[in-house]
């Protein structure tokens, strides 16, 4: 098993969240796809203002690392013609991989006939383009029933309105990261929320995003069916360390 093909190396901070500068926040991005092409990971995600010249460092670098990035991110509340506008923006820069983040807050006041409707768009946009769709349920939003449930949702809406073929195209993810949890609890992926995605959003592949932070997690993750890891330490979690950030 090459674990670095299941990894999604992650810089996802605003150069205030991170307390630097434009350009040293851009530099960091940077720094991050350069670590990706080098290393071989699966994909580099990055925030949408970076995408282009993320595409062209892998593409002057003759490397096959696909460069992601993220959707109405972290908060998912924006509307559907913002969101499909700012895929829009990403797919003309070069992004490969697509990972909008569902409008959790309208699942959990009943309204999952928007979150329905935006997946439909969002995903028929993303596999018309060619493009992976992944889907940000934010786990630590949400209860486990409301992690089944909305999991089901995302299943429901690809397996009534695309082809099998396309199912592998189309993954449920944990966690933005960026979620304000209380008392430590975890705003990412743990091993109980990732089964309940599993059991409830299959056929569809699921991505475990944040809280992974060894190579034995990332094993054990990848052992009950994960596909891909979304993580901010990939190099260390590779080489067998500690990752040091909690995404």
């Amino acid at each position: 098993m090459d674990i670095k093909q299941y990894l999604d190396s992650t810089y996802l901070k605003t150069a205030a969240g991170a307390g630097l500068s434009e350009q040293e926040n851009l530099e960091v991005a940077k720094a991050t796809v350069a670590e990706a092409i080098q290393e071989g990971f699966k994909l580099v995600m990055i925030r949408p203002e970076v995408v282009k010249a993320a595409k062209e460092m892998v593409v002057n670098a003759g490397a096959v690392v696909l460069v992601g990035t993220v959707i109405d991110f972290p908060e998912g509340m924006g509307s559907l013609e913002d969101k499909l506008a700012e895929a829009q923006q990403a797919v003309e820069d070069g992004a490969d991989e697509l990972d909008f983040v569902v409008n959790y807050t309208a699942f959990k006041a009943g309204d999952a006939a928007m979150v329905k409707e935006e997946v439909l768009a969002c995903t028929r946009f993303a596999l018309q383009q060619g493009k992976t769709a992944k889907w940000i349920i934010e786990v630590a939003a949400l209860t486990d029933m409301e992690i089944i449930k909305i999991s089901a949702l995302v299943k429901n809406v690809v397996i009534s309105n695309f082809e099998e073929k396309d199912y592998n195209k189309v993954f449920v993810k944990s966690s933005t990261g960026f979620y304000k949890t209380e008392e430590g609890v975890p705003n990412g992926a743990t091993l109980h929320t990732i089964k309940l995605m599993l059991e409830n959003c299959y056929p569809l592949p699921v991505k475990a995003a944040g809280g992974v932070r060894t190579f034995e997690e990332a094993q054990q993750m990848i052992q009950i069916g994960v596909k891909r890891i979304g993580t901010s330490s990939a190099k260390a979690i590779a080489e067998g360390g500690t990752a040091q950030d909690r995404y």
